[in-house]
């Protein structure tokens, strides 16, 4: 995959070659992968380099299709088992989705955010019928982390309250408000937004002592995917529901990554029967190509923009040719069939798991899954990164989570089939045997 790797085979196979030629004339691009990664290294970050070639994954994405990438010069596929958190739920350059851009492109271009719009009209009027409950109205972004702004924005000016209440293990973006709301948000940039605090995910009583007639919004995830995918105890969303109800206070539920489709539903937070008061999304909703993000809202929170139509401004947000891509987006997952397909495939994720953990007690613990949002717990913090290495050696691209190193984050596309569900398996079962291996001899030398 790399320089070194490549050095150390001896020289460059004619048929290898032939085949990184062949790749690079249909690309329209002549440089080699060890090129593209030293350009990378010089022009955009060479410490994301230096981290890439100490855990030995060298690769430039190429080709995509489907559930799979293959590497810059073409020599190696990888299912994505990372889908960038759910940016692409339909695979790869889903075909509806690039055909449905390029009808639009005859038509429309960026639009200008402060006119109205078509394309975002007809988005925001589906978002409504899909959406749980009474939520009516949309707010369009550009990113997740601008569309939890807005949600935060809205919030605090419906309430006139400062306060912001969101889990430790949380993730919620990196602009302003979302990144004082993330979990282990980086001191290094503060100070950071005021009246922001957190408490553990699922310790009700916790979150009760924090809510008080000061608290705008409570803002979670609905599964923490950052957080390790966590699941939350019986009663706990119905109860966070009432206590804001009683106190006030406007229930934000972040679906960026938990929603459309991922857990089987169309939104994770039906698993729970709760209806929020403002639900974000973003990433699924490109398709893979075009990014849109939201926060759509209840009737109610409506009161503010009706006095400040304009309090928040996004160029990019609600893009004519995003919302056309979003609708078509919205038409594939909600078609009959399609989230019957993601609980057949957790179900087949969940009947292997069974067996891994017969097969490696020591490794494996108790999996935390709904549908295809799956956090693959392991014994101990040091086998999240270890088999994230494996797993890439092996043709699966996967990370661990952060806040959990524990926990190895499994969220291939939605549409992956069930071959791909049992080749994953099946490098899962070898890559675990690599990773006892390797614990043993940190062992070893360390009794040393």
């Amino acid at each position: 995959m790399g320089t070194a790797r490549r050095a150390a085979k001896g020289p460059v196979k004619p048929d290898e070659q032939e085949r990184t030629t062949e790749v690079s004339a249909m690309r329209g691009d002549e440089r080699s992968q060890e090129e593209v990664i030293e350009e990378f290294a010089h022009y955009v970050s060479p410490s994301r380099v230096a981290t890439y070639r100490q855990m030995g994954f060298e690769m430039v994405p190429g080709r995509r299709e489907g559930s799979r990438i293959w590497d810059w010069d073409g020599k190696r596929s990888f299912i994505n088992l990372r889908s960038s958190g759910g940016v692409f739920n339909l695979g790869h350059r889903p075909q509806r989705i690039i055909e449905a851009l390029r009808r639009a492109l005859d038509e429309y271009d960026i639009g200008d955010h402060i006119l109205m719009s078509g394309p975002r009209a007809a988005l925001a009027h589906r978002l409504a019928e899909l959406t749980p409950g009474d939520i009516t109205y949309s707010y369009f972004a550009a990113g997740g982390g601008e569309a939890v702004d807005i949600a935060l924005k809205l919030a605090r000016a419906y309430t006139g309250r400062p306060g912001v209440i969101s889990a430790a293990e949380g993730y919620h973006g990196h602009t302003g408000f979302a990144l004082a709301a993330t979990g282990e948000s980086s001191e290094e940039f503060g100070p950071l937004a005021p009246g922001f605090r957190k408490v553990p995910f699922g310790d009700f009583e916790a979150l009760e002592a924090a809510v008080d007639e000061q608290t705008a919004a409570v803002i979670m995830e609905t599964i923490p995917a950052t957080g390790g995918m966590l699941l939350p105890p019986v009663g706990y969303y119905s109860s966070l529901r009432r206590l804001c109800d009683e106190r006030g206070a406007v229930l934000i539920m972040d679906e960026v990554q938990a929603g459309l489709g991922r857990t089987g539903r169309l939104w994770a937070i039906d698993e729970w029967d709760v209806v929020p008061d403002i639900m974000v999304l973003g990433k699924g909703m490109a398709g893979a190509i075009y990014p849109v993000a939201v926060a759509c809202y209840r009737p109610h929170l409506q009161s503010y923009f009706d006095r400040n139509p304009f309090a928040h401004i996004s160029t990019f947000g609600g893009s004519d040719l995003g919302c056309v891509v979003c609708l078509e987006m919205l038409d594939i997952i909600t078609e009959p069939g399609f989230l019957e397909h993601v609980r057949s495939m957790g179900e087949r994720f969940a009947a292997g798991f069974t067996e891994l953990r017969q097969r490696h007690p020591d490794l494996v613990a108790e999996p935390r899954q709904r549908g295809l949002m799956i956090g693959f717990e392991t014994t101990s913090p040091p086998c999240g990164p270890l088999l994230t290495a494996a797993m890439a050696r092996h043709g699966m691209l996967s990370i661990f989570a952060n806040f959990r190193p524990s926990t190895l984050q499994i969220m291939p596309p939605l549409t992956i089939s069930a071959q791909e569900v049992d080749l994953v398996l099946e490098a899962l079962d070898v890559s675990l045997t690599e990773v006892a291996g390797a614990l043993a001899g940190l062992r070893q030398t360390g009794a040393r």
